[in-house]
């Protein structure tokens, strides 16, 4: 037994050791996509003076993109559990580097751009949808040891709250130039993505994707009928967090330019303070919670309850200081729990439907940035205390589902069920 568990631990470090390069290029995809949305933040301010657009108009700016992912990532993951993972990844690459040239081409030619920024946005959406779900069943279909999933998906939730942590400090800088600049560098992102994925992300050699949409069907309602308690439970705690989060960044973003005057770079830093505890608190999150579905819901829990208590707390003081450290307390709890729901669902969920369960719940996580900002914009018309209310009892409504749907205690293993595929 020794030997066998002596023999496994090697094999899981050759895994890693192999897939290493791989690992960095995937990672680039949700660094990319979110550098692509949250740069925009920082600058929405003083896109509704170039473009003369109101609070409202601007939050469009990051929802639009968000709204068509959440349309299209659950038909994303379905074609990548069908005909592979870069086969959907390579042309969602290509399309966000489009949709970001038009957008920084209408800012730069026409007098009325705003429309023309709007579509360029939806193409973004379109190609976040096909690129960015892939990228969690991608890392479970390239290791065989959940450990080094569950690492390997801390890595990729870290790079993904890293560019949460450079994109109000980039989005600042480039502005500070020209203020479209940021759009235009979408495109040498996505092909910077791009070469990696294609050079060094190389196909699994089991890699068998033969799911017809009968089967899919089929599938995904045998796994809703028998862990639809917990599935559900997963989708919104993602959807409330990044709910949370971004609708707390447009906020930040709004008052420390209209109240406290700060723009430009210093206002990018100071946006970056509380992304980089989320950063932080992310890739410990990865590295704690190994192959332990009770650590993933116990950190969740945690997570939650931390994040509502630091939003609860802004109705004590609205100190320039104070609210820092209240975010950056926010920040850790939302960075703590979302690997540990990334690893709940791609442990949970066998191979061939993986692409489909995760891109629902990548769906989901759109739908709350989707709604943050201009949810948040239209409450900042009225009092603080309401969007208080309203972040901190989705945060209690999120922990009660960790504490009550999730429990790997009962079932540790939480889902055993072979897909059928043709």
């Amino acid at each position: 037994m020794e030997l066998n568990e002596h023999d496994s631990r090697l094999k899981s470090g050759s895994d890693v050791r192999k897939n290493k390069w791989a690992i960095v290029s995937i990672a680039s995809i949700p660094l990319i996509m979110t550098l692509g949305n949250s740069m925009l933040i920082p600058i929405l301010p003083l896109m509704e003076k170039k473009l003369d657009i109101t609070k409202l108009q601007s939050s469009y700016i990051i929802t639009v993109y968000s709204v068509v992912a959440i349309l299209l990532i659950p038909i994303a993951g379905f074609l990548s559990d069908k005909f592979g993972r870069k086969m959907v990844m390579i042309p969602s690459l290509i399309i966000t580097g489009i949709g970001g040239a038009v957008a920084g081409w209408a800012s730069w030619q026409m007098e009325a751009a705003f429309m023309w920024i709007i579509i360029g946005r939806v193409l973004q959406g379109i190609g976040a949808a096909g690129a960015f779900p892939i990228v969690l069943p991608l890392v479970g279909d390239l290791f065989k040891s959940e450990k080094d999933v569950s690492s390997s998906l801390g890595i990729i939730e870290t790079s993904n709250t890293f560019g949460k942590v450079l994109s109000p400090v980039l989005g600042s800088v480039l502005a500070g130039f020209i203020w479209f600049l940021p759009f235009f560098a979408i495109p040498i992102f996505s092909l910077i993505s791009l070469l990696l994925i294609i050079f060094l992300v190389k196909k699994p050699k089991d890699d068998k994707h033969e799911l017809s949409f009968g089967r899919f069907v089929k599938n995904t309602k045998e796994i809703f009928t028998e862990h639809w308690k917990w599935l559900i439970a997963v989708f919104i705690i993602g959807a409330i967090l990044m709910f949370i989060l971004f609708g707390l960044l447009f906020y930040l973003s709004s008052i420390l330019e209209d109240k406290y005057h700060y723009d430009g770079v210093k206002k990018g830093f100071l946006l970056a303070i509380p992304l980089a505890a989320l950063c932080i608190a992310s890739f410990t999150a990865g590295k704690i919670i190994k192959d332990s579905l009770i650590k993933m819901k116990w950190i969740t829990f945690s997570g939650t309850v931390l994040a509502g208590a630091a939003v609860a707390a802004t109705m004590i003081s609205d100190q320039f200081i104070y609210l820092i450290i209240v975010f950056l307390f926010c920040g850790i709890g939302i960075g703590a729990a979302l690997p540990c729901l990334d690893a709940i669902l791609t442990q949970s969920i066998e191979k061939e439907m993986r692409g489909t369960i995760t891109s629902i719940f990548s769906s989901m996580r759109f739908a709350g940035v989707a709604a943050g900002p201009p949810i948040i914009a239209l409450l900042m018309k009225g009092k603080i205390t309401d969007m208080i209310f309203l972040l901190t009892g989705l945060s209690i409504i999120a922990a009660l589902l960790a504490f009550k749907a999730i429990k790997p205690e009962n079932d540790p293993k939480a889902f055993d069920m072979k897909p059928i595929v043709e």
